[in-house]
């Protein structure tokens, strides 16, 4: 039989056990409750932000909530919403010396980003109304499109202006940068958008855009489905700017080889003129993904990076191409063909 100390003993124990056990449980509990609290809280900062910020994240998406801070790709904030009247003026209304500056740093040799790194080929160019004309085959899940079209916008800018422009992005699978859309677009469906707002006294812009749900990656509908696209539109420009394009495929030179596709006047050029994703080493990291479509428009109003003057510089090529496809009269009439370092541009690639 255990001694009655034995007993007292085994009985405090069982009590000291017993209450510690009680004291574990309330911390674990407590534990859980804070763990809780902290998701609890991390969610809401996240709900917060992200209506704050009204993004529609679409992926694998990775929310950085530091104040003013960019947020990263797979988002479409602010997709096929037209631009403000301030964001338009930096397309429409930006300053020749820009232009005129990035034309001499790409002569002097002072930009990073490759400018040009393909010659164009000399064709004849399309008219319209005895216009001669821009012609663009693109598409908007394209990365190379996504980042033209600043440099496009820029240019045409030289021989008029858009009376409307929309936010858009290159595919969430091939780079997600913000862009320019030429009109309102169906991105969520395959098919091919054709024209603009742009209007200009000297020249036209013909824009055809294949279309691809952007969610994905880079997709391009053959060439037979482009033109029977464009053929239901019933517009015979349109339909006569894309035979063009097949006519020049005729041609291994000039030969439509994917997106972008452009006509600038007497000019063709298979692909985008420059290379500007960022300004990172090496050139063509795509960095242009981690920027907001406002941080684009603060840079090229401001230009004073390899970005921003990169943009400039690959305009300048698409309005040397045009201003030399032009009449004497008419190029008389455009104060971008007399700047000096277009001038230089156009004895130099395009005379």
């Amino acid at each position: 039989m255990p001694s009655n100390k034995t007993t007292k003993t085994d009985s405090a124990v069982r009590k000291y056990e017993t209450a510690t056990r009680s004291l574990r449980l309330v911390t674990y509990v407590s534990v859980i409750i804070g763990v809780m609290a902290i998701i609890l809280s991390i969610a809401s900062i996240f709900i917060a932000t992200n209506a704050a910020n009204n993004v529609h994240y679409v992926g694998n998406a990775t929310l950085n909530t530091t104040p003013g801070a960019p947020l990263p790709g797979k988002t479409l904030a602010g997709i096929d919403q037209p631009l403000n009247a301030s964001q338009l003026a930096v397309i429409n209304n930006a300053p020749d010396q820009y232009f005129e500056t990035a034309g001499m740093m790409y002569l002097n040799g002072s930009l990073a980003n490759p400018i040009y790194p393909a010659p164009a080929n000399k064709v004849h160019a399309f008219y319209v109304g005895n216009k001669t004309s821009i012609v663009y085959l693109g598409s908007i899940t394209c990365i190379f499109c996504g980042e033209n079209r600043w440099a496009m916008a820029l240019a045409l800018s030289r021989f008029g202006n858009f009376s409307s422009l929309y936010q858009g992005y290159s595919s969430l699978g091939d780079g997600d940068i913000p862009t320019l859309y030429w009109t309102q677009v169906n991105y969520n469906s395959s098919g091919d958008a054709i024209g603009n707002y742009y209007s200009s006294p000297y020249i036209n812009f013909v824009s055809i855009e294949d279309l691809h749900p952007i969610a994905g990656g880079f997709n391009l509908n053959t060439p037979s489905q482009i033109g029977a696209n464009i053929a239901g539109t019933g517009n015979q420009t349109y339909v006569d700017a894309f035979a063009r394009i097949l006519n020049l495929s005729s041609n291994k030179t000039t030969a439509f080889q994917g997106t972008p596709y452009t006509i600038w006047g007497n000019y063709q050029f298979n692909g985008a003129d420059a290379i500007v994703f960022g300004n990172t080493t090496p050139v063509g990291t795509p960095q242009l993904s981690l920027e907001t479509h406002a941080q684009v428009f603060s840079q090229l109003f401001t230009p004073n990076d390899q970005f921003s003057w990169s943009e400039y510089a690959a305009a300048d090529i698409y309005v040397a191409a045009t201003c030399e496809s032009l009449s004497n009269a008419t190029r008389a009439s455009v104060s971008a063909c007399s700047l000096p370092a277009i001038k230089m541009i156009m004895a130099s690639k395009f005379a």
